[in-house]
């Protein structure tokens, strides 16, 4: 039967791929965030331990599935490499930079309780949508077939990102609780907040396909935006943990999971 699904998945064609794979992140999203139904607080320590795990996950994933592939195509295409790399890397974290300090303007004389809230979950959404991009930009970049561009590497990707995703879906819909929403509401803002992600996906895939040229510089746009995320979102805030080495381990251990991963299957 699985081999079967793997079979059918690899038939469709990359913009498919790249909606199916995308919709599974969201999902998982939706199921972190439904824990809101069974719990109004959730222990710390397994909450920052998940973020540890997923900011290693995604860090490694950054490179193998995205930034490595990019300067590999790169050269293929006769593209000067560290360069697209590095204006496409640069752009992905400034771009949730710039999003961020604007943002933060727009509702800063808001009400506090509405801040928190609408900053927490915008700032998910807001970093969903590169995760959404990379996963459609590494299953579009299978219709070229150029080096570095696998079917198990992209799939790898939106498993990584679907990894993070869950404690992601936990860490908007628990404190909207605490906040004194019903847990209806708190799942729905809490799922919510990935429902960009199959968008964009969708983007990623559909951009490459038309404009072969651009697929360098999306991947490495895409890793650059998912650092971001990782290193002024997951790492800091499971480094709040007493227990902070320990999170640190979790970090290394998903690092090298998905390195293993990546690396014996891509």
């Amino acid at each position: 039967m699985v081999k079967f699904m793997i079979k059918l998945f690899s038939e469709f064609n990359p913009v498919t791929q790249a909606f199916l794979a995308t919709l599974f992140t969201y999902l998982v999203t939706a199921l972190g965030a439904s824990l809101v139904f069974f719990f109004k607080k959730i222990n710390k320590n397994i909450m920052d331990a998940m973020l540890g795990f997923a900011g290693g996950v995604m860090i490694a994933a950054s490179f193998w599935s995205l930034l490595s592939p990019s300067i590999e195509m790169a050269e293929n295409l006769q593209m000067n490499a560290w360069i697209v790399a590095t204006i496409g890397f640069m752009l992905g974290g400034i771009l949730l930079f710039i999003g961020d300090k604007i943002f933060d303007k727009l509702i800063n004389n808001k009400n506090s309780k509405i801040k928190r809230c609408t900053l927490l979950v915008f700032s998910i959404t807001l970093h969903n949508i590169p995760e959404g991009l990379a996963v459609g930009v590494a299953f579009g970049s299978l219709a070229y077939g150029l080096q570095g561009a696998t079917l198990s590497a992209a799939c790898l990707l939106a498993l990584g990102i679907g990894l993070q995703n869950f404690p992601e879906g936990t860490v908007v819909s628990v404190p909207l609780r605490r906040e004194g929403l019903s847990r209806k509401k708190a799942f729905w803002w809490g799922q919510l907040s990935a429902i960009v992600e199959p968008i964009a996906g969708v983007l990623g895939a559909l951009l490459v396909l038309k404009v072969r040229y651009l697929l360098p510089f999306l991947l490495a746009f895409a890793a650059g935006a998912m650092i971001y995320v990782v290193v002024q979102e997951l790492i800091p805030e499971s480094q709040t943990n007493k227990k902070k080495e320990l999170m640190a381990l979790f970090t290394l251990v998903g690092f090298s999971i998905m390195m293993i991963l990546d690396v014996a299957l891509g």
